[in-house]
């Protein structure tokens, strides 16, 4: 009997291939890993014609209505993370594809959303860039204490990141779309505008999941009321913020930098404007790139595809109704 095809898509490091946990699917089925995101739509559903397995790792790769009614042979799409905004989920159910999900990646967003914090603080990238170049102390940084630190979205991952606020003796505010005063006092923040966020924090951290409702959220007016020494961190989603209004607002430093970690498009154009300011701190969307998320993400995700095989419902399934 033929084994069915996994495909295993963006594995850019040839990690996620690696780990130990698809040993579970030796001898069942067969496995090929891409390390490198297909271009076009087109490309896409070229690759991937005759794979009735596929597995994502979080939004790498869309999956609009367009795309899954060209995948006749796809039947289960496990997801890695709770992120399923790439996935048109009711076409998928049209199509007879289940959709799975794993749990979310922990700690991982919230540690580097706190590296970023301090890479923008004391110019650490820049340094480090100089120091390689020869220089020595080439730029000034600025202290966390006392400063106020403005998160956008007070949930999960925010509400640890007003934590680490209150650690580094910051003064913190938050604004949510539903968030309250007596939330924001339980994790010791105060509720604002997001007019009143804008304009007082010192450094702004956006922790909001993208929905039609939030997207592009964050707009030229407001990144014009942030002060001429405050910072913009996002390890949230890029497409929040007005990416071009973000640009223009570094380039002509209308505010003194932003630490980002996501973007409009992934992976970032090679000759995007970001790549050439020297006031922001790049990373190539690593907020849950970690071993330990990566090994929760595929387990889950090998558990999921072990039991579609068996017959079985996968667990966290979006669209039960598919199998039933």
């Amino acid at each position: 009997m033929k084994r069915p095809r996994i495909a295993l898509l963006d594995d850019y490091q040839g990690f996620a291939s690696s780990l130990p946990c698809w040993k579970r699917l030796e001898g069942r089925a067969e496995l090929q890993a891409f390390r490198d995101t297909s271009a076009t739509e087109d490309a896409l559903v070229d690759r991937l014609r005759g794979f009735p397995i596929i597995v994502s790792i979080r939004e790498r790769t869309q999956f609009p209505a367009s795309t899954l009614k060209q995948l006749s042979d796809l039947r289960l799409l496990a997801l890695t993370g709770k992120n399923s905004g790439h996935v048109d989920v009711s076409a998928a159910t049209s199509c007879g594809i289940l959709v799975a999900e794993t749990e979310g990646s922990g700690a991982s967003a919230f540690e580097l959303t706190i590296g970023l914090l301090l890479a923008a603080a004391r110019q650490i990238p820049r340094e480090d860039r100089a120091m390689r170049a020869g220089g020595w102390q080439t730029s000034m940084g600025v202290e966390l204490s006392g400063k106020t630190l403005g998160i956008l979205g007070l949930g999960r991952i925010g509400t640890r990141v007003a934590a680490a606020g209150r650690l580094f003796n910051m003064r913190v505010l938050a604004c949510g779309l539903t968030l309250t005063g007596e939330r924001a006092a339980a994790a010791g923040a105060t509720c604002a505008t997001i007019d009143d966020l804008f304009r007082e924090s010192d450094f702004l951290s956006i922790h909001l999941r993208l929905t039609e409702r939030t997207r592009g959220i964050v707009t030229a007016r407001h990144l014009s009321l942030m002060k001429p020494t405050a910072y913009l961190i996002n390890t949230a989603r890029g497409p929040l913020v007005d990416e071009s209004a973000l640009v223009a607002a570094l380039r002509d430093r209308r505010i003194a930098g932003a630490a980002l970690d996501v973007y409009d498009v992934e992976p970032l154009p090679v000759n995007h404007p970001l790549r050439s300011l020297d006031n922001v701190v790049l990373s190539p969307h690593i907020g849950y790139v970690t071993a330990e998320a990566y090994d929760g993400f595929f387990t889950q995700a090998v558990d999921n595809v072990a039991r579609y095989l068996d017959g079985e419902l996968p667990l966290r399934t979006l669209n039960p109704e598919v199998m039933t």
